[in-house]
């Protein structure tokens, strides 16, 4: 069986399993636990693995057995193991009730050829999944939802480059964060003839997002670890002690729609303070239109995009385009200058948007 058999016939299971009461997003982390096992070997990371838990142990074991193995097994690797891997599996559990169905995913994984699956689209069908999960009602993927047309949209925009930090405060499953990586590969000719030192900074440097959610966190792992990214994904709130770490990026994109007003504002303060102050560092943020065109609350907001955020550019959004939110919502594009001091040309864009504002 080809890889693009094995993950047609992964596709045709997330429906099955959709269809007897499991959720796309439960599919999903289901997928992401057994993946991340298999992508620990096929890439050297086994050591961070204990022995008796490793993927060849598991794809030993059938039925019955294999399902309290599996148990044991999330367990186990939350507890034993070290790295990501420990991340992934702290406080795992499944919700595949047959044990046929557990052996048929890990069956289907156990014959992909990793690095050619990668190739002919098990990242992307991962992508989709997520996409999934994001439009369903209860998923905790959905409160970090942004349409991919609206993230590549962003991303073309403030045009991430080889050599520049990118950064997510809200980053959900990591979306913009791969979107950014896609779009340099895609956008720099040379990007395949990096030095040493270039490859090693786009794969592990390049990159990173927190976010609070543990399994949505899971979820961001893995969809990083499936687009070859090892950058720092942090299982954390950005605006509390973790948020001081996180400076001194060039790019950051982000999704504020679904945080608190009271969030959305120390949000914007926790951006512009992530930015470089070298003229250079720009920023794409989605916010609900509340937050600039209402209420007293959000004065401070305004001023402060006017003096120090350097704004050019407010781009409206249709309403309904996120799921819950039924207020139309914005995407605001910035910089941080050198300086705190607002150029000419960012006081015409300012006037803009007063101009729009009560």
């Amino acid at each position: 069986m080809s890889n693009r058999e094995i993950i047609s016939k992964l596709r045709s299971m997330c429906d099955v399993l959709r269809g007897g009461g499991m959720t796309c997003y439960q599919y999903a982390t289901e997928l992401a636990y057994v993946l991340f096992l298999k992508m620990a070997k096929e890439t050297g990371a086994d050591g961070q693995v204990p022995l008796e838990y490793r993927w060849d142990s598991l794809a030993a074991k059938h039925g019955a057995e294999l399902k309290r193995f599996y148990s044991e097994l999330l367990i186990r690797l939350g507890e034993k193991s070290t790295g990501q891997i420990r991340e992934m599996y702290a406080n795992a559990q499944s919700n595949i009730d047959k044990p046929k169905n557990l052996e048929k995913i890990v069956t289907s994984i156990d014959s992909l050829d990793w690095h050619s699956a990668k190739a002919e689209g098990l990242s992307r069908f991962f992508e989709e999944l997520l996409e999934e999960a994001a439009e369903e009602k209860e998923s905790d993927a959905r409160q970090n939802f942004t349409p991919q047309a609206l993230i590549n949209a962003m991303t073309e925009l403030v045009a991430p480059k080889p050599g520049e930090r990118c950064y997510d405060p809200s980053c959900g499953t990591f979306g913009f964060m791969v979107a950014a990586d896609r779009y340099i590969k895609e956008h720099t000719d040379s990007y395949f003839d990096l030095n040493l030192d270039g490859q090693e900074f786009q794969k592990k440097k390049a990159f990173s997002g927190c976010g609070p959610v543990h399994g949505t966190h899971r979820l961001a792992l893995m969809n990083a670890a499936l687009h070859g990214i090892e950058g720092k994904v942090m299982l954390a709130d950005a605006l509390l002690g973790c948020g001081n770490q996180m400076s001194g990026f060039d790019v950051v994109l982000t999704n504020l729609v679904y945080q608190a007003p009271n969030r959305q504002l120390d949000f914007m303060q926790h951006i512009h303070r992530s930015l470089k102050r070298d003229g250079n560092a720009r920023a794409a943020v989605v916010l609900p239109e509340s937050a600039l065109f209402e209420g007293r609350s959000f004065a401070n907001m305004r001023t402060g995009l006017m003096d120090m955020y350097n704004l050019h550019t407010v781009r409206c959004l249709p309403a309904g385009l996120f799921p819950g939110l039924a207020e139309k919502a914005c995407v605001l594009f910035f910089s941080r200058g050198a300086s705190e001091a607002v150029s000419g040309a960012n006081d015409r864009g300012a006037q803009s948007l007063s101009s729009k504002m009560p």
